[in-house]
């Protein structure tokens, strides 16, 4: 059969992928179409499509000689290629999105027997910006220097690498879900990067019967010029939000309240009846209950010592406010002695020495359930339950799964399980939360629905893997005041915000009466906004500050896509007390807001830049502290210029001057 090849284009990316008998599937150019840079012109040789290893043998690779090309099916900037060998079938799946050209693979065993799946890469490319020594690399969340021979794992779902002296470069992405995922990055015995699942530190396994199928997490490649528009900071945030969140570029994130902190635990009837009238009047859209509504872990009896009512009443008022009702849940942690729990002990998991796995809660120690068996289908069932009778808007899904962030071990040993094996049991684990949540999307597909880090498996973490099965991650319990508070939230905001759209975020536990609240709202305003606290310790005067400034960011953000572009400013690497950071959240028209704080750093003025393209005039109006608009244009944004840095926190709206 002579080469066939097929060419992938869009404004700013062409690859062409190609399959040749007796050599197989690789990708003959990859073609930066802004810069007319292929990254692949440098490759001595091509690079296999994918490689996976099966019962533990050498990896078969997309280059390997024995591959039959069974068809080629394209679309509108899609390509799906179906290889097969012996007892196995392969589709590549390619999908183009202007910037970003994301990569799967399904796998089917076609053979008579179980086959075990390992070591799969999803993609391999011999990239190349320029000289190696011109070059630099940039992992956790594509935001912190890192050397050019680079092993990116949890927190690495994104990995830039660029020319110091172009600006030019790469990001790879992967989705492969939280400890699975690995970004492996060489210029010597390979060069270029490596998108693929980890092998060694919690290798993924994953058998698969007769006939049966698995799908990979997807790769992800885009290419990047920095200060254009194809600069990072326009094209990370747009593909994010438009392509990577379950409800795409239509979310409009709701204001939520939660109960966590002050209050923790102890909620009750006559606390929250007081606090729901005071939320409503601030302008929030949510009302959570967080842990402490629920007699046990696990099941979805209240609490009656606390709501001797049960919740249905609550659920009234909260409407009646013209909000909706959030609950807290325990998706594997359960009580020891719940009905699921008593009935159904070979759904427990296990250690390697073949105790009960348990873990820490507020609640106590409670053992956990694992996701590989049919719990998973039970769990649904309850969680299922309880949105339908309180009519929920939002769940809060918590608590250990595959991988407990304070010291637990990951996994599970239990025999009889869907998985055959601990490695494969993280593999089950991911795919069981996957199953949940799919199950409650097909049900109920406007609940939000938020998958914690403890929940997740890391400290903080949140990823592509966790996009894929839920909208938000409550991404910290930030302690404000002794803690770092608001600054710290930041942070967390800044490391993240390149690779994972901000509105997936939720940064607790900000609470919203700890002065300056300015500076609450504002930090708040970088994600999906979240506040805590006793509602009850605010004065007339805050409420109705909190309801002026909510409902000008909700306006804002109705008529403005702030989702398209993510600027930090000033010392955003590490916000301190002794230098100002900021913000800036843009559609790709230029319009949006700036948020600086001053922190306690002397400057009176700060020096805002950012790469507007284009010859708009803007009117920048300040909104705390109001002031009227001033005019600028795109090119002194472009240039740099002056804000002034007065007040402890100064937030601007930019609209097109009409």
């Amino acid at each position: 059969m002579p080469s066939i090849s097929w060419t992938l284009r869009s404004a700013f990316i062409e690859r062409e992928i190609c399959f040749e008998a007796g050599v197989g599937l690789y990708t003959r150019r990859w073609l930066h179409r802004l810069t007319q840079t292929d990254f692949l012109a440098d490759a001595p040789s091509p690079a296999a499509e994918f490689a996976f290893a099966v019962d533990g043998q050498p990896p078969l690779t997309s280059l390997s000689g024995d591959w039959r090309l069974l068809r080629a099916e394209v679309g509108h900037q899609t390509l799906d290629v179906t290889l097969e060998t012996a007892a196995l079938r392969v589709v590549v799946s390619y999908r183009l999105h202007e910037h970003v050209l994301r990569k799967g693979l399904a796998i089917t065993n076609s053979g008579a027997a179980p086959i075990t799946l390992s070591h799969l890469t999803i993609e391999t490319a011999a990239l190349n910006a320029g000289r190696a020594d011109e070059q630099r690399l940039f992992a956790f969340y594509g935001v912190l220097p890192r050397e050019l021979f680079f092993t990116g794992r949890a927190e690495d779902p994104a990995v830039i690498q660029q020319n110091v002296r172009s600006g030019e470069g790469w990001i790879a992405l992967n989705e492969a879900p939280g400890i699975l995922k690995r970004i492996d990055t060489a210029w010597t015995w390979r060069g270029g990067v490596s998108v693929l699942y980890d092998t060694d530190i919690f290798p993924f396994e994953r058998t698969l019967d007769p006939g049966e199928s698995f799908s990979s997490a997807r790769s992800g490649i885009a290419f990047f010029q920095q200060d254009s528009a194809a600069d990072p900071r326009w094209v990370m945030p747009t593909y994010g939000a438009e392509v990577l969140l379950k409800k795409g570029a239509a979310y409009v994130p709701p204001w939520i309240y939660n109960t966590w902190e002050t209050f923790f635990r102890d909620i009750h009837d006559t606390l929250i009846h007081t606090l729901i009238p005071i939320a409503q009047r601030m302008g929030f859209d949510i009302f959570t209950l967080d842990d402490g509504w629920q007699a046990e872990l696990g099941e979805t009896a209240v609490d009656l010592a606390h709501f001797p009512q049960g919740l249905d009443a609550i659920r009234e008022a909260v409407e009646a406010q013209g909000m909706r009702l959030g609950l807290w849940w325990s998706l594997a942690p359960v009580g020891p002695q719940t009905a699921v729990c008593r009935q159904h002990p070979e759904w427990l998991c296990r250690d390697r020495r073949d105790n009960v796995r348990t873990t820490f809660t507020m609640s106590g120690v409670k053992p956990v359930m694992c996701l590989a068996t049919p719990y998973r289908d039970h769990a649904l069932q309850q969680i299922t339950a309880l949105v339908e009778r309180y009519r929920l808007a939002y769940l809060k899904l918590d608590l250990t799964t595959v991988f407990n962030t304070y010291g637990e071990g990951p996994g599970c040993f239990a025999p009889g399980h869907a998985h055959r094996g601990w490695a494969e049991s993280l593999t089950r684990t991911y795919e069981g939360i996957r199953y949940v949540t799919d199950g409650l999307y097909a049900r109920f597909p406007d609940l939000l629905i938020d998958l914690t880090f403890e929940l997740w498996g890391q400290k903080h973490i949140i990823d592509y893997g966790l996009l894929a099965a839920g909208d938000l991650d409550w991404l910290s319990n930030v302690h404000d005041l002794d803690a770092g508070g608001p600054r710290q939230a930041r942070t967390l905001l800044y490391h993240r915000a390149l690779a994972i759209p901000t509105e997936a975020m939720l940064i607790g536990n900000l609470q919203a009466p700890i002065e300056p609240i300015a500076e609450r709202f504002a930090t708040a305003l970088g994600s999906t906004p979240v506040l805590l606290g006793d509602l009850r310790l605010l004065s007339a005067e805050q409420i109705a500050w909190y309801r002026q400034h909510i409902e000008w960011y909700k306006k804002l953000r109705r008529e403005i896509p702030l989702y398209q572009g993510f600027f930090p400013l000033g010392n955003w690497h590490q916000p301190d007390a002794l230098h100002w950071d900021g913000f800036a959240r843009l559609s790709r028209r230029g319009e949006g807001l700036i948020a600086l704080f001053k922190n306690t750093c002397v400057e009176e003025s700060a020096e805002v830049q950012i790469p507007l393209f284009g010859a708009q005039q803007y009117q920048l109006r300040s909104v705390l502290p109001a002031a009227p608009p001033v005019a600028v244009s795109a090119e002194a944004l472009r240039e740099g210029i002056s804000l002034p840095l007065r007040a402890p926190v100064h937030i601007w709206e930019i609209r097109v001057a009409e």
